[in-house]
């Protein structure tokens, strides 16, 4: 209603333990005022300067790279658009950044869990199209077997790819199929399993299939039905660390064994985040979790270098927040290797209940913090290194400053809560977490050093 003004009481709302707590929040009990919602009258004019931008503005990407640097990536529209996330949410950037760089072309299978819920939410969807009426296409399975419901996608659609092969072959042994469609249908065969090369073969031969299907050529009208698999497909599987760590790892540990062409997105919060925060074979020793209410006592599962030992798989931790460059280039490097990729993107939570200023608004500066205190590390194994007789496993993280640790947990609920309910085991689980994140700092350390020149 136009010039009202709305109220919500502090009762309304319980507080969500997030730490980012301010005057205006209702669940907030130390402040106890109540949040006044601005009246949308006043704002009538910014709607039209955003109409006006999304009727006339085009995107400018096809003026630069956007796969050659963060900069340029940054011009490209996201095709993942206005979530609904929780503020601030660590999952989203890393869905965006991939829709920018691959969304014409991808093709998702998600997980049950926040990135399911906020990329889904009949009847709206954050998946939205390129001027040219190109955009992902998204669907959804459950925690347990949501790698092997993308593995179907992959092999469904291998199979399309297989049939048109054959008819490209038929056509180009006809006498009478015109040189014109042969070159571009070789062209086609020859470049089918790269991106770039599949994209410039499609534009050439949907023409000439469509021409010839209207001339009635049965092989051409039987094309014309598939040519929307001629372009590579960029698949991509995306999970929390509750799917792929615990409900869902048999899945995803079978499809890395295929040996097919698909990456695996793992959006790690460490933590069950959609179902409430309970804990995961991800949730590092100390931290608070429901079902670690006096922090957990075992240490972090390393998924990531467990995938190393296949040694045909592409594996990745990244943080964006500290080295977006590096995430830039591993997300590249995974979907252009010709085989399993698996990704490993720290993602901070409102479970976390971040401390600093700002609160989830500084997610990204969260993620900087983590690496640079030791708590999380990034780097990246390339099997097609170990071919050519170089390390596959690169260390792209600074050696941390220890010093920082113990702090970084304090800024977060979930490690301060835990000093203070337990304040006599609190140290000493601190302590172990720190030296359980050195453990880890050095197997990486060590795997960056071995000899692969024999």
């Amino acid at each position: 209603m136009k010039g009202m003004h709305f109220v919500i009481e502090p009762s309304v709302l319980d507080c969500l333990g997030c730490g980012n707590c301010a005057d205006v929040c209702p669940g907030n009990p130390k402040k106890g005022k109540a949040l006044t919602m601005v009246p949308f009258a006043g704002d009538e004019e910014e709607a039209a300067r955003w109409n006006y931008l999304v009727k006339n503005v085009k995107s400018k990407q096809d003026l630069v790279d956007i796969k050659s640097n963060v900069k340029n990536s940054q011009f490209a529209q996201p095709l993942f658009e206005f979530s609904g996330a929780c503020s601030g949410c660590g999952e989203t950037p890393y869905v965006k950044l991939i829709s920018q760089l691959f969304g014409d072309r991808e093709m998702i299978a998600n997980a049950t869990g926040c990135s399911s819920i906020y990329s889904a939410s009949i009847p709206s969807t954050p998946y939205c199209k390129n001027d040219k009426g190109q955009g992902p296409a998204f669907d959804n399975s459950l925690f347990e077997d949501f790698c092997e419901f993308g593995m179907g996608m992959v092999l469904g659609n291998k199979k399309m790819k297989e049939r048109i092969n054959m008819l490209l072959n038929e056509a180009i042994a006809k006498d009478g199929t015109p040189a014109e469609f042969k070159t571009a249908a070789e062209e086609w065969i020859a470049g089918k399993d790269d991106a770039e090369a599949s994209k410039a073969a499609a534009a050439k031969l949907k023409p000439l299939i469509a021409a010839g299907a209207e001339a009635g050529c049965e092989i051409c009208k039987e094309l014309k039905t598939l040519d929307h698999y001629l372009v590579k497909r960029s698949q991509w599987i995306i999970g929390g660390d509750g799917a792929s760590y615990d409900i869902g790892y048999g899945g995803l540990d079978h499809v890395i064994a295929s040996g097919e062409d698909v990456n695996i997105l793992v959006l790690d919060t460490e933590v069950y985040s959609n179902t409430g925060g309970q804990s995961s074979k991800s949730t590092p020793l100390g931290a608070i979790a429901q079902f670690a209410a006096q922090g957990k006592r075992i240490r972090k599962k390393d998924l990531g270098l467990m995938a190393t030992t296949y040694g045909y798989v592409y594996v990745a931790q990244i943080a964006m927040g500290a080295d977006n460059a590096q995430c830039l280039k591993a997300i590249r490097e995974a979907e252009a290797y010709p085989g399993p990729s698996l990704i490993i993107a720290y993602a901070p939570c409102i479970n976390h209940g971040l401390k600093a200023k700002g609160g989830m608004g500084k997610s990204q500066a969260e993620e900087a913090k983590a690496v640079e205190c030791g708590y999380w590390h990034l780097w990246r194994y390339n099997p097609e290194l170990a071919e050519q007789g170089q390390n596959p496993f690169s260390l792209d993280s600074k050696e941390p400053d220890w010093s920082k640790f113990h702090d970084f947990l304090l800024g977060e609920v979930r490690y301060l809560s835990v000093k203070k309910a337990y304040p006599n085991e609190a140290e000493e689980l601190f302590a172990e977490a720190e030296r359980m994140a050195k453990l880890r700092y050095n197997s990486y350390i060590r795997k960056s050093k071995e000899d692969w020149s024999e």
